[in-house]
């Protein structure tokens, strides 16, 4: 498994999520870059999927919180 992973950082004093910065044109930009990378690669038969890592700054330590498979491919890309 190929894992694409998007790393977003917020402080806890801010409104939205870091995954929410994700957005779809974030995700289309990101599948852009994946099959780009895959195409370098030759295209091999391999599964891939896209995660999206969350930071969160506090006054203490960072906290993280991964999603696996946050996205699919954005349309109206295949692979």
């Amino acid at each position: 498994m190929l894992v694409f992973a998007e790393v977003k950082t917020r402080r806890r004093s801010e409104i939205s999520s870091p995954a929410a910065a994700v957005d779809a044109a974030k995700q289309r930009l990101i599948s852009r870059g994946a099959l780009e990378w895959m195409r370098l690669l030759g295209n091999p038969e391999i599964c891939f999927r896209f995660d999206i890592v969350e930071v969160v700054i506090d006054d203490g330590l960072p906290e993280f919180n991964l999603i696996k498979d946050a996205f699919k491919l954005s349309d109206p890309y295949i692979y």
